[in-house]
């Protein structure tokens, strides 16, 4: 029987998405479930023997005794997909390596691939295991861009799900815009694939069933396509209704123009999506302009938000400094827009410009990158490629690090919290259950309020503000765990960067007693 050991490696620093701050000292956590690896593992034929590990959650076995060992991995992840390749071949074993950073850079990781796969796998998975069970495989093999309804039910009954946040399914691949700085259209295309509506369905039964009540729609911009959203939309709300006793709660990511149907909205309502994760970027509307996001220019940002939080679904913002129309003045402008805002969660970075991307070509041609996009990412959140056009390299660095700094002071931080309480619409939306009071999942949630309170007086006194808040609107409960845990994470690689610059006279621990009250009285109302 020939085996295969799929492997998810370990990010090569700790980020927003990541989750250092979750885990523990005999396992690691993941905010979100890895798809790739599951849905690889659904492919590979049944006579087959199949193991998988996310090195985020497990360490790997380099001693496995397998025919074959698949790596799949993003750039973030490109130092540690090398360094596993080399340990594996050196070992013996047969190295297949695909994903997003093998297809957008195939020279970087040919070089540690016996068998390199571009592309996307769905339609020649088929070839591919049985071309190696005969011991004939190609050294190349490119899926290009797949019929999306030939993926299937991925494997959850072989991974660790109950490490894991967020479950995550895709129901689409592609997006239609062309923001200058992003890869996935390089990666994914510019039109839209879309997986049949009983396709979704089941793989949101396999996730159901996994344990999974709150899941992502990995799907890079899950609105745009605005037909298909509300079949999509239609039929997560009917499943909804038949699992009414314990629902699910979907995030997803939109672009801002999703402001302008309210329709849409109150369809993403009505199917339980309660996050949305939505490129703002900036405020500076000529650096809109030169990126290509238009989308974001078609009404004020202040009103596209409140619009989304008026159908009861939070922000989370992606922000990017260092456009070319940047200039030094662009930090006290987004300080005046997080003051504001009711957007708990900030993903701020500096503009990079990755490999594939229209940016990286213009800027080439300019002669204004400074080493490659994947050195970018091996460093830290807040470094990167480029030579800023409106600003001393060192004054954009440092602007983004005191940005990230005052946004996340505790105060700061609470105050967008209840902001974004105050201005949430009130929904009947069951906030939990307690059937799940004792999961590893649920009790996760509650140390990492517990943590939260730990980093210091200030911190703690933050958590109880909207504790009470929220306890005064049962239906953000969940929202507001979910938020500070994220936070939790935020404030890990920030103060491991050296970031966060608080006062030390703040930074004692909160007495134990007072933790334990703190999350007793947290358990009882999300209970």
């Amino acid at each position: 029987m020939p085996a295969i050991y799929i492997v998810n490696p370990a990010n090569s620093a700790p980020s927003y998405h990541t989750a250092e701050f979750f885990g523990d000292e005999a396992r690691g956590w993941v905010q979100v479930a890895d798809l790739t690896v599951v849905t690889l593992a659904a492919l590979v034929p049944a006579d087959w023997h199949i193991r998988i590990t996310d090195e985020s959650i497990d360490a790997v076995d380099l001693d496995a005794q397998v025919d074959v060992v698949a790596i799949t991995g993003k750039v973030s992840q490109r130092d540690r997909m090398i360094a596993l390749a080399d340990a594996f071949r050196r070992r013996g074993r047969t190295v297949m390596i695909g994903g997003s950073f093998a297809t957008l850079t195939p020279e970087e990781m040919r070089p540690h691939a016996d068998i390199l796969v571009t592309g996307e796998v769905e339609e020649i998975a088929a070839q591919i295991f049985s071309d190696i069970a005969a011991g004939r495989a190609s050294d190349r093999y490119d899926g290009g861009k797949a019929d999306i309804r030939r993926s299937p039910v991925p494997r959850w009954d072989l991974y660790p799900v109950e490490r894991a946040s967020s479950g995550a399914l895709q129901t689409t691949r592609g997006c239609p815009f062309s923001c200058e700085f992003c890869d996935v259209i390089q990666y994914q295309g510019r039109k839209q694939r879309h997986k049949d509506i009983a396709q979704i369905v089941a793989e949101l039964d396999a996730l159901y069933a996994a344990g999974f009540r709150q899941i992502f729609l990995v799907d890079d911009n899950f609105t745009v396509h605005r037909a298909w959203a509300r079949k999509v939309l239609d039929a997560l709300t009917a499943w909804n209704a038949g699992h009414e006793a314990d629902p699910v709660l979907f995030l997803t990511q939109a672009s801002l123009d999703v402001a302008r149907d309210p329709d849409l909205l109150e369809r993403c309502h009505e199917a339980g999506i309660r996050i949305l994760f939505v490129g703002i970027e900036t405020v500076n509307e000529a650096s809109l302009r030169e990126t290509g996001k238009k989308q974001n220019l078609l009404q004020p940002v202040e009103s596209a938000i409140a619009a989304i939080l008026q159908k009861g679904i939070a922000v989370q913002a992606g922000i990017i400094v260092g456009f070319d129309h940047d200039s030094a003045g662009i930090f006290d402008q987004m300080r005046g827009f997080f003051d504001a805002a009711p957007i708990p969660e900030l993903n701020i970075g500096v503009l990079t410009a990755p490999h594939a991307t229209d940016l990286y070509r213009r800027l080439a041609r300019e002669g204004r990158l400074l080493g490659a996009s994947w050195e970018t990412a091996a460093a830290s959140p807040f470094s990167t490629n480029i030579v800023p056009a409106g600003m001393s390299r060192r004054v954009l660095l440092d602007g983004v690090a005191d940005l990230c700094a005052a946004a996340y002071m505790p105060e700061a931080f609470g105050a967008r919290m209840l902001r974004m309480i105050a201005q949430l619409r009130s929904t009947a939306y069951a906030p939990a259950r307690r059937h799940d009071a004792g999961s590893e999942r649920t009790a996760m949630f509650f140390r990492i309020m517990k943590r939260v309170s730990a980093l210091g007086p200030r911190e703690a006194e933050m958590v109880r503000e909207v504790v009470r808040a929220a306890g005064a609107k049962p239906s953000t409960l969940r929202l507001v765990v979910h938020f500070l845990s994220k936070y939790g994470q935020v404030r890990y690689f920030l103060d491991g960067a050296g970031v966060f610059r608080a006062d030390a006279s703040a930074r004692a621990l909160v007495a134990p007693e007072r933790q334990v009250a703190d999350a007793a009285a947290l358990q009882r109302q999300f209970a």
